[in-house]
């Protein structure tokens, strides 16, 4: 990325995200994803409606039009053109936040948080729909174990209120060989060896 934010783990997740948009060809928008009922289109979508809430919230850009949880998939332009701009907003507003911030507002239930934190959540985000689509594609999982020791301790700090509205599934049992990026991902209601015919 030319640009980046205060906090290393946002960036690569943004940049993250990115990849796995710009990845994306035609043939793979209606790919089957790790999100139940979604199409890869959809999830793209739903992946940059949540970055706009996040700016919109934290960095005062405008709100987006859309529902982030009844995406159509209907994109009006490319996965990779669409995710450029959206990190593009997300980038400058979050360029915006005091850094010592500990009280800034979020989109989430638990409201403000310490600007590190929310950040990290952001990042958890991003990152995750970056997973999602990569594993849609039949691509490698970019998520490290490295990262994934980021964000575990953070998504534990606010996801579980989430299940109930469904955002996030119930957590699945881990198996004696998982590491941090199957830890996360089990923690957060995905399969890490999920494929299409899974």
């Amino acid at each position: 990325m030319t640009e980046s934010t205060t906090w290393p783990v946002l960036d690569t997740a943004l940049e993250m995200l990115r990849s796995a948009t710009s990845a994306l060809t035609p043939e793979q928008y209606d790919k089957a994803t790790p999100c139940v009922d979604w199409s890869a289109a959809q999830v793209v979508e739903h992946a940059a409606l949540d970055q706009l809430i996040w700016a919109s919230i934290v960095g005062h850009s405008p709100a987006p039009d859309g529902d982030a949880f009844a995406p159509t998939g209907e994109l009006q332009t490319t996965p990779g053109q669409l995710v450029h701009s959206v990190i593009e907003t997300a980038v400058a507003s979050w360029s915006s936040v005091v850094p010592d911030s500990s009280d800034l507002p979020t989109p989430l239930p638990q409201g403000p948080m310490p600007a590190p934190t929310a950040a990290a959540a952001c990042a958890l985000d991003a990152a995750v729909h970056a997973w999602d689509l990569e594993m849609a594609r039949g691509a490698a999982s970019p998520i490290t174990d490295e990262l994934a020791q980021q964000l575990l301790p953070v998504a534990q700090g606010f996801v579980e209120p989430l299940r109930s509205y469904g955002v996030f599934a119930a957590e699945l049992p881990a198996e004696r060989d998982d590491t941090p990026a199957d830890t996360l991902l089990r923690y957060l209601g995905r399969n890490p060896r999920w494929s299409g015919r899974s």
